[in-house]
């Protein structure tokens, strides 16, 4: 009798990887936030709190929000070839500043100045610090070798 072997088949997910992953996550997302407030002329922080508050709020929305919201423009994406992600990024980062008090967005481009640092610097972290094993096989053939083929009606 044949031996099947079932494994486990992972999916990417946000809360995959348990809290090793969150904090990282969160780390790349505290890196960026702080390079645009220090980089792009409109966003500001008042103080240290106050951006480990928007840098968790916008944690929350990225997980939360940002897949509904990617669904729900995903025709204005394909038409703009993707550019209509920065103006979802950049609501992103004005629902942020709506939510946190001390840190603010003084107007659209500044938005989408900090969206697009966000955007470069988070994608650049999370390449460097992906994780490089290979995916699971939902299934592996059995180590028996195949028996030949029946011929049924040789001529």
């Amino acid at each position: 009798m044949p031996l099947i072997r079932f494994t486990r088949v992972t999916h990417d997910s946000p809360f995959q990887g348990g809290p090793r992953s969150i904090l990282t996550r969160i780390l790349i997302t505290g890196i960026a936030v702080f390079l645009a407030v220090a980089t792009v002329p409109g966003l500001e922080a008042e103080s240290f709190l106050a951006g480990l508050a928007a840098v968790l709020v916008l944690t929350i929305l990225n997980v939360l929000l940002r897949p509904i919201l990617l669904l729900l423009a995903l025709p204005l994406i394909v038409f703009t070839l993707g550019l209509f992600l920065v103006v979802l990024n950049a609501l992103l980062l004005g629902l942020t500043a709506y939510f946190v008090k001390g840190f603010s967005v003084s107007g659209f481009w500044s938005a989408v100045g900090g969206a697009l640092v966000i955007s470069i610097v988070t994608m650049i972290l999370n390449n460097w610090f992906a994780d490089r094993r290979p995916p699971e096989r939902p299934f592996e053939p059995p180590d028996e070798p195949r028996r030949p083929p029946k011929i049924i009606n040789p001529e």
